[in-house]
């Protein structure tokens, strides 16, 4: 591999159990997953702004309070727009060897499909996540961070947050944050990532950034889907698992039935 680390892989398989037993849900912070030359070179090739979608102040389901901030999907189309490096990394998490890790790390047998989608967000300022859960189509989220100390001050925020809402709340309603514990954080800078498993009960958010005008916060997020029936009926459809045209244009905005 030439973007990602193996051995940053093999290290990580080693603590699969303890990952798998991790309360209140899985999940751990890494550091290093990337080769940090190749790091260097995904943050100055990130994708341009332009091609995002804006996603400021769209009701979600639940009463939940909106998720603010830009949002592009990958679909082969994009191949034509991106960078060579991101080209490569996204040609390595399709691999087989990828694939792998993750059934590892969520103790899966090997022959469970794995379904990835991936996307990008860039967070404006006041930019944020509420809480909330993932869908149940989700085995899990591999969270990559692309700002440098160039761009961002950790003081700014853009972590996210590890929420244990003590088994009380269901997975379709709004709690706020005074109504859970904050269990946890990842860190957005030097080569991190940060990696979680979905549970009925794996609350995470994002407060609102607080940086200047021009900076944003900047993560690639890798998506594991089970080969549920909806997964199945939207690729018969032509979509990929997030609901998304796979021959859709690069200008293409989200199908009603996107996200989760």
């Amino acid at each position: 591999m030439e973007i990602i680390d193996a051995s940053a892989m093999s290290r990580l398989r080693t603590q699969a159990q303890n990952f798998q037993h991790t309360r209140p849900y899985p999940w751990i912070c890494i550091s290093d997953f990337l080769y940090p030359e190749k790091f260097d070179q995904l943050c100055k090739d990130l994708p341009d702004p332009a091609l995002f979608e804006s996603q400021m102040g769209y009701k979600r389901a639940h009463g939940q309070q909106s998720h603010d901030r830009l949002a592009l999907q990958y679909r082969p189309a994009l191949e034509k727009v991106l960078a060579p490096s991101w080209k490569y990394f996204i040609q390595e998490l399709q691999s087989d060897a990828y694939k792998s890790f993750w059934r590892e790390m969520l103790g899966l047998s090997p022959r469970t499909p794995v379904i990835l989608t991936m996307h990008w967000h860039y967070a404006p300022p006041g930019g944020s996540v509420s809480p909330h859960t993932d869908a149940r189509r989700k085995l899990g989220s591999h969270i990559f961070y692309f700002n440098t100390p160039d761009d961002w001050d950790e003081a700014w925020g853009g972590q996210t947050l590890v929420l244990d809402d003590g088994g009380k709340w269901p997975r379709h309603s709004a709690p706020d944050y005074a109504d859970l514990r904050e269990a946890g954080a990842s860190q957005v800078l030097g080569n991190r990532s940060f990696l979680f498993a979905q549970t009925d009960h794996s609350w995470h958010a994002v407060k609102a950034v607080q940086c200047p005008v021009g900076h944003m916060r900047k993560v690639f997020i890798v998506v594991a889907n089970r080969l549920t029936p909806q997964v199945i009926w939207r690729r018969i459809r032509g979509k990929d698992a997030d609901g998304y045209r796979l021959a859709g244009g690069i200008e293409e905005k989200p199908t009603p039935d996107a996200g989760g």
